[in-house]
């Protein structure tokens, strides 16, 4: 094995279409599968089209019934997708790209390892 496996980075970002701000991250989430990725999307925009002016809703709609394809076709090549609606003054974007996930160090016991003993806290902390 060589230590890392495949999967697809997810996140959720809003942006103020009326004021010269960033983009903001809204949510993350770590897919281990094309199919995961398109859920998480598809998920997110289920739940929200409730809330949304029925422009934006039927953006939403558009996306899981016919788009929904295309971005899993996508997924499914390895190839980043983004998935946008606007609602109101608001872009929300969601985007999927492929990753390649490193396995973290895995600790035996409680024990921490001897080098967590090698930083000492400030005094007065």
């Amino acid at each position: 094995m060589n230590g890392y496996t495949r999967g697809f980075w997810c996140e959720c970002w809003t942006e103020d279409l009326t004021e010269a701000q960033q983009p903001t991250l809204r949510g993350s989430f770590d897919a281990h599968s094309a199919g995961q990725a398109d859920r998480w999307i598809a998920i997110a925009l289920r739940t929200i089209t409730p809330a949304l002016d029925s422009r934006a809703s039927d953006e939403a709609w558009e996306w899981l019934y016919e788009g929904r394809i295309k971005t899993k076709r996508a997924l499914l090549c390895s190839e980043p997708c983004t998935v946008s609606i606007n609602q109101g003054g608001t872009r929300i974007t969601w985007t999927a790209r492929p990753v390649l996930f490193l396995p973290l160090a895995h600790r035996q016991g409680i024990e921490l390892s001897t080098c967590a003993h090698d930083f000492k806290p400030h005094a007065g902390y």
